[in-house]
């Protein structure tokens, strides 16, 4: 990597304290076999935010990490999980806590990549999965849980899952997480826990008050922290299609595909219904798609996710249940059928394509009614979201 470039991602990250920048995995003392497990996975150097942040973690202090979709957060808390845990003590060491089943698994699957060579157990505690299953796998013993909220504390509560040795808690996209939604959640687990616990937490979005949330129960956190103009995504061009009514986007979409050659895109709608809909449509003119909405269950979720990621499907249309932290390499176009209800989610929808310096399209669909929203998410940003150019296929 070149100076310049370095210094460039130097400048990115904005931290309460001066940090010490590692820029190669093989110089962060890591044990031999995890590095061969990271080697192995595909990470030749680590990602700006990694080589910030991966240390501070394994050496014990609490971490706030912000920073933009597809940048290598996952890795920053499994490396450094990975490295912290006592493969001899058979209990969890290490809690994982995501908003949604997909993106625990995905974290359970990066957790058993990077350390296929340290004989480290992972398990994936999360609803609609077995009980008997979560129970069976606990009472043998594993040392990191990757799981949502509700059935980690059912474990706890049932005494399934014992925490006296778990020295690490990780919020993944903690925005999330400390929202109405898992709030009290979160806060049941966490009185569970040893009294020196560890906290890192991680999301691509913290608002302010999110941010004043954790001073409840961060002790002295490193903040690594994107500046909001930093925080559109870099590789990623994004465009906007002016269309004055609703009923003309789907024409709109007919057009698109006819106009540009696109590996795989999400489609991303606001509800349930409209996915529903607009699988139908899509169908009905020979489109290659699946769907993926909160409906399903875990187990058609989980196939629909599969299918996508192995390309037996171009397109997938999906809810804001899939606008975070899931990474399917292929994604090179996400379309906002619907543009989205709050800025944040804004920038979890486009990160699903131009993920870790991939380059990626995102365009969105705009009525007269939603101008305003789109400035507003330009202003927010501090980005520029151009009319989709007739050109757009040399683009892509």
């Amino acid at each position: 990597m070149d100076s310049s470039k370095l210094k460039e991602q130097n400048q990115q990250y904005e931290s309460n304290e001066d940090i010490e920048v590692i820029t190669q995995f093989e110089k962060m003392g890591l044990k031999e076999e995890l590095l061969r497990g990271i080697l192995t996975y595909g990470f030749d150097k680590p990602s700006a935010v990694q080589q910030r942040a991966i240390k501070p973690i394994i050496k014990g202090r609490d971490v706030i990490v912000q920073s933009q979709a597809g940048t290598g957060k996952t890795g920053v808390f499994t490396i450094a999980a990975l490295q912290i845990v006592d493969k001899n003590l058979r209990e969890p060491q290490v809690i994982v806590l995501s908003p949604t089943r997909e993106l625990a698994e995905q974290t359970q699957k990066v957790c058993l990549a990077l350390g296929d060579y340290m004989n480290i157990l992972v398990h994936c505690c999360i609803g609609g999965k077995s009980m008997d299953d979560d129970i069976n796998r606990l009472e043998k013993g594993v040392q990191i849980i990757s799981g949502t909220p509700g059935r980690i504390y059912d474990m706890i509560q049932r005494r399934h899952l014992k925490t006296r040795n778990v020295k690490m808690l990780v919020l993944d996209e903690a925005d999330q997480m400390l929202s109405m939604g898992f709030k009290e959640q979160v806060y049941d687990i966490y009185r569970y826990l040893p009294h020196k616990n560890q906290n890192v937490v991680v999301s691509a979005t913290l608002p302010q008050e999110i941010l004043e949330m954790t001073n409840k129960f961060m002790n002295d956190p490193i903040k690594f922290l994107v500046k909001r103009d930093e925080l559109t995504l870099e590789g990623i061009k994004q465009f906007f299609i002016l269309v004055e009514k609703e009923e003309w986007k789907f024409e709109t979409l007919c057009d698109l595909y006819n106009t540009i050659t696109i590996t795989q895109a999400v489609i991303f709608c606001n509800t349930i219904k409209a996915v529903k809909w607009l699988s139908g449509k899509m169908r009905e003119q020979n489109f290659s798609l699946c769907s993926i909405h909160g409906e399903l269950n875990q187990k058609e979720r989980d196939k629909i996710m599969q299918d996508f990621r192995n390309g037996e499907y171009r397109v997938l249309v999906a809810t804001d249940i899939w606008g975070r932290g899931l990474d399917v390499q292929q994604v090179s176009v996400v379309i906002n059928y619907d543009l989205p209800t709050n800025r944040e989610l804004y920038i979890h929808r486009i990160g699903r394509s131009g993920r870790f310096g991939r380059k990626g399209v995102a365009i969105n669909f705009v009525k007269n009614e939603d101008v305003s929203a789109l400035r507003d998410i330009e202003q927010y940003y501090s980005t520029q979201i151009d009319e989709m150019p007739y050109n757009v296929s040399e683009l892509i």
